[in-house]
């Protein structure tokens, strides 16, 4: 299941708005985790105790760890599927030490996809929506597969 060279163009492309503001998306993504998903706060020791959107708008770790998040993934998009020496790392910490299951990963790439249709929607159309779907289904399905090796059932 790989992406045309034009998909991923169309995925760079978004990215790239992505990164004019890399904290503020990755602020949005987990707000929107979190509201649609309350049960994934629950992973997070740093702002589980965080209950409205207001709270979590005001968290200086909510922003920062969105930075993170939306960074890593950024360097991963960037790879075009080539992303094993990414992957693995990620999915070792998520596997063992957080215990992130996957079905969260379909969540925050849920969010992801929100996010980009609602900050971009005149250039995050149904083409570019679907490259990017692929991508992070190409992501998460990699994930899984490590996740598969280290012995997590996530």
């Amino acid at each position: 299941m790989g992406l045309s060279d034009g998909e991923w163009q169309s995925v760079l492309n978004i990215w790239k708005k992505v990164e004019a503001d890399v904290p503020g998306h990755g602020q949005e993504v987990l707000i929107r985790l979190f509201k649609n998903h309350p049960e994934t706060l629950e992973k997070f020791d740093k702002f589980k105790h965080l209950k409205s959107e207001d709270e979590m708008r005001a968290s200086e770790d909510v922003k920062k760890h969105g930075n993170t998040v939306l960074s890593a993934l950024g360097g991963i998009l960037k790879k075009k599927g080539h992303h094993e020496a990414e992957i693995k790392p990620l999915a070792q910490s998520h596997a063992t030490k957080h215990k992130v299951p996957v079905k969260y990963l379909e969540f925050i790439s849920e969010a992801i996809i929100d996010v980009l249709k609602n900050k971009h929607h005149g250039d995050f159309g149904p083409d570019a929506q679907g490259a990017m779907s692929k991508a992070l289904e190409m992501f998460r399905n990699d994930i899984a597969a490590k996740y598969k090796e280290l012995g997590f059932q996530g």
